[in-house]
C-alpha cells in the first residue's frame, strides 16, 4: 500500500446537535480535536472534507487542510470521494481512511489499527470494534454490532452489522466503531451502488459493501471511542478532554 490519505467528512447540518463540529473542547473545536488525532495517528495526510466555509476557516486557522465539497451528499463516504478526487486525481493513495468528524477522544493508534486489514489483498475494506463491556449498550439499537468470523487474534471477518442484539448465546458482543478504511477502488465501487435492501432495514450503510460481496475485516481495538451527537455526549468529550 501505499500512504493512505485520511479524510474526516464534517458537516454543521446535524440534526441532534447542529453545529456540532465547531462545539468547543477544550479551547478548541471538536472538528481541531479530531483532525489532530488523525494528524498523530501519522499514516498519511489529514484532510478535512466539508460543505462549510466556518468549519474549513476553523482546520485552517489550527494549521489544517480542508476541501470544500459539494452540500448535497447523502453520507459521509459521499463526501470523501468527492475529497479524494480533488486532492489526488492521479490516484497515487490507494487507500483512503475516513475518520468520524464526531471522535474527539478517538486514539491515534485505533485510526492506525484500521488499515491493517489491507494488508491482505483479499479485503476490500478495514474497520474497527471493541468488546461491550457496559450492559446497557447490548440492547442499545444505537450501538451498531458485528456478528463476525474471528480469522486470527485481533481480528475479525465481518459477516454482518446490526443493531440488535447479536449473536445470539454465550460469548462477546461487538461494538464497531463507524471509521473505514477503503482501498480506493472499493471506495467507487460502494459510492457507486444504490443502497441495498438491509442497509435500507437496519439503516447502515455498511451493510451495501457486504452484500455487494466485498469484504470486510474488522481489527479488534481495547478503547472504543463515542461519538458526539447529543448534549450529554458532549459533556462526555468535555469531561474527558479538560473542558
Amino acid at each position: 500500500m501505499s500512504d493512505p490519505l485520511v479524510l474526516i467528512p464534517a458537516r454543521m447540518a446535524a440534526t441532534r446537535l447542529p453545529g456540532k463540529p465547531l462545539a468547543p473542547i477544550a479551547g478548541a473545536p471538536m472538528i481541531v480535536h479530531v483532525w489532530r488525532r488523525a494528524c498523530e495517528a501519522g499514516i498519511g495526510p489529514v484532510a478535512v472534507a466539508t460543505d462549510s466555509p466556518e468549519i474549513a476557516a476553523a482546520v485552517e486557522a489550527a494549521g489544517g487542510v480542508a476541501v470544500m465539497t459539494r452540500a448535497d451528499h447523502q453520507s459521509g463516504s459521499d463526501r470523501i470521494r468527492e475529497a479524494a478526487q480533488t486532492l489526488d486525481p492521479q490516484g497515487r493513495h490507494d487507500v483512503v481512511v475516513n475518520v468520524q468528524g464526531d471522535f474527539p477522544t478517538i486514539d491515534p493508534r485505533a485510526i492506525a489499527a484500521s488499515i491493517l486489514p489491507l494488508a491482505d489483498p483479499a479485503v476490500a475494506i478495514g474497520t474497527l470494534a471493541g468488546v461491550i463491556t457496559r450492559e446497557d449498550e447490548r440492547d442499545d439499537p444505537n450501538v451498531v454490532k458485528i456478528i463476525g468470523s474471528t480469522i486470527a487474534p485481533g481480528r475479525m471477518r465481518a459477516l454482518a452489522f446490526t443493531r440488535a442484539t447479536a449473536p445470539w448465546g454465550e460469548g462477546p458482543l461487538y461494538h464497531h466503531v463507524g471509521l473505514y478504511a477503503y482501498r480506493r477502488r472499493a471506495l467507487e465501487r460502494f459510492v457507486a451502488l444504490p443502497p441495498s435492501p438491509l442497509e435500507l432495514r437496519e439503516r447502515l450503510e455498511q451493510m451495501r459493501a457486504l452484500e455487494d460481496g466485498m469484504r470486510i475485516d474488522v481489527t479488534i481495538i481495547d478503547d472504543v471511542p463515542f461519538g458526539v451527537d447529543t448534549p450529554e455526549t458532549l459533556a462526555r468529550a468535555r469531561a474527558a478532554l479538560g473542558g
